[in-house]
């Protein structure tokens, strides 16, 4: 019975293919002893996932990822992984896994070509080199160079227009019959929330202003150029109770803090709180200027004679008070640092004059000016160790005259470098590029003819007739030869921002 069962055609293949089997994997097994990585059965180690593979990133995209199949020998790849044009940074691993990290925020508005080849596997308990790998090109993009900023003539007048620097492709995004006074980007660069009063209002527009946002056509970091998705509308939040002045829209694009006065009771002056998906709420905190930490979690606000630091909560206590300050001008992005004014009135030794100071969080108050002009606006560095000002000189003579110009401070050495000179300041709007490599700012043009203000007017009540935006370009390192390069934008317009 057994015999005949043998002779039945399955078994027959079955018997045939477990020995078959069984010799192959011994021949490998013989084989990968004898011959190691020259056997021709062997198929080379190579990269099984680039992170950034045809990916558009932005400045907080600050590492990738280059995944093995199998373990490699780190100093192979890593004398012989190249990045094009180069990005300096740090290599660190775990298992298969090779992690490049940067030192500076990313460039924008370029491609680049990450290459590896001829980086070694590695075997646990031998000392000879691996077989070498397949060769790997992988490409991304940085985010294109791209701003926002209010017209001054013709059909974009009083409108939020869009610009994208590195395409120069320019999209118009408000209606004509809203007049745009301020607006700030989401953090991803596909929405800007705006103040805007109905067209016609002139100067009691100021008084007039509702909250929208409005969408920009950026998707994931990258411009839709052939969809609609621009230009669309939605109001946020109206005007009828009570009237709204200063707005800020948190870091992570959730809460915004808006300065609110009641229309029949001017003295009921209070910060209101919007949370995404929440009605808004009083914060019941007066004050002058705010600005919403890098955390999200709290507010600065100007109060008498000080800086508070408070919770976005109603009534609740203050985290924190400084003093000594009477205006914080920025943070750092990792919210450890500021950047903050001191007006000098307790010390009659220095009365008249500003100092610019530098705080942290480890009680740190670094004096870096002291000044009889102006201490304008400064924004920190996307690694926060330099802090780019617009400040002012004070002129000799019989009338008082203030000489504009940027400078740039170190922050661990407290030196300063100046920049540029300029010939006014007034209202002067400078935003740093994500990637810190550029100053945008514009310098308004005013008239004080009245039957000009029944559109858009400046801080002063003055109407703006024109505007023009400018592109400060540092120095790239401490090179004290070297000028700033400064030059004029193809765009008029006023209160310029770059996309993050």
């Amino acid at each position: 019975m057994n015999k005949l069962l043998l002779q039945e055609p399955i078994d027959k293949v079955s018997l045939f293919l477990i020995g078959a089997f069984t010799v192959v994997i011994g021949g490998l097994v013989i084989g990968d002893k004898v011959c190691g990585n020259k056997c021709f059965f062997r198929n080379g180690p190579r990269v099984e996932h680039f992170s950034w593979e045809n990916q558009q990133v932005g400045a907080k995209d600050r590492a990738f990822i280059l995944t093995f199949d199998r373990p490699m020998d780190k100093a192979s790849v890593e004398q012989n992984l190249v990045i094009k044009p180069p990005l300096p940074g740090k290599i660190s691993w775990a298992g298969r896994r090779l992690a490049y990290t940067l030192e500076t925020p990313i460039p924008y508005g370029q491609t680049y070509q990450v290459k590896l080849s001829q980086g070694t596997e590695r075997f646990r308990h031998e000392k000879k080199p691996g077989q070498v790998m397949e060769s790997f090109v992988g490409e991304f993009q940085s985010r294109d160079r791209a701003l926002a900023y209010i017209g001054t003539q013709g059909e974009e007048e009083g409108r939020l227009v869009f610009y994208n620097v590195t395409q120069q492709i320019k999209r118009i995004l408000t209606p004509p019959d809203l007049v745009v006074m301020n607006f700030e980007f989401y953090p991803q660069g596909d929405r800007i929330l705006f103040s805007a009063a109905e067209q016609g209002t002139g100067v009691d527009g100021l008084r007039q202003l509702q909250l929208y946002t409005v969408t920009t056509g950026v998707n994931n970091g990258v411009e839709d150029l052939k969809s609609n998705s621009a230009g669309k509308i939605e109001q946020i939040l109206d005007n009828k109770t009570y009237q709204n002045n200063q707005f800020d829209l948190s870091p992570d694009g959730k809460i915004i803090v808006v300065q609110r006065v009641n229309r029949e009771n001017p003295a009921d002056f209070d910060l209101w709180v919007l949370k995404e998906g929440s009605q808004a709420e009083r914060l019941k905190v007066t004050g002058g200027e705010f600005e919403i930490t890098p955390d999200s979690q709290t507010v600065a606000v100007a109060r008498g004679e000080g800086i508070s630091i408070l919770p976005l909560k109603p009534e609740a206590e203050p985290l924190d008070f400084l003093p000594k300050f009477g205006q914080l001008l920025n943070f750092t992005q990792t919210g450890d640092g500021a950047a903050m004014v001191d007006f000098n009135t307790d010390d009659a030794n220095l009365r008249y004059t500003r100092s610019l100071f530098y705080v942290n969080n480890q009680g740190i108050q670094k004096e870096l000016l002291n000044t009889q002009g102006s201490i304008i606006d400064c924004q920190f560095t996307p690694m926060g160790t330099q802090l780019y000002c617009l400040l002012t000189e004070l002129l000799s003579g019989d009338e008082y005259e203030e000489q504009p110009y940027f400078a740039k401070f170190d922050l661990k050495t407290g030196k300063m470098t100046p920049l540029a000179k300029l010939s006014d300041y007034q209202d002067i709007k400078i935003s740093l590029a994500p990637d810190g490599l550029a100053l945008l700012f514009d310098q308004v043009i005013t008239s004080n003819n009245p039957n000009l203000t029944d559109k858009l007017t400046s801080n002063s009540g003055e109407a703006i007739v024109g505007g023009q935006l400018w592109l400060l370009i540092p120095p790239n390192g401490n090179k004290p030869d070297v000028q700033a390069d400064l030059k004029e934008l193809p765009l008029v317009g006023f209160r310029p921002q770059w996309l993050p």
